[in-house]
């Protein structure tokens, strides 16, 4: 049996607290969290796999662009 590869884009953030938040914008609602970088890699790498098996769904990826800031006052 011939193992499917994938590569995913995720987005790593830091919140008020100092947690590292990782998230992949292609599969809605697969994040995860951890103290470092180091430990949010495979933890992220986890997270996709067991979405994987989960949601057997087809998986569609988008093409990464870039990050934009964008400011706004209200």
């Amino acid at each position: 049996m011939d193992l499917k590869k994938f590569n995913f884009t995720i987005l790593i953030e830091k919140d008020e607290d100092g947690l590292y938040i990782a998230s992949v914008p292609a599969l809605r609602g697969c994040h995860t969290q951890a103290k470092t970088v180091e430990e949010l890699l495979p933890r992220i790498k986890e997270a996709i796999e067991l979405y994987l098996e989960v949601n057997n769904s087809e998986v569609t990826t988008n093409e990464f662009i870039g990050v934009q800031q964008v400011e706004v006052s209200i």
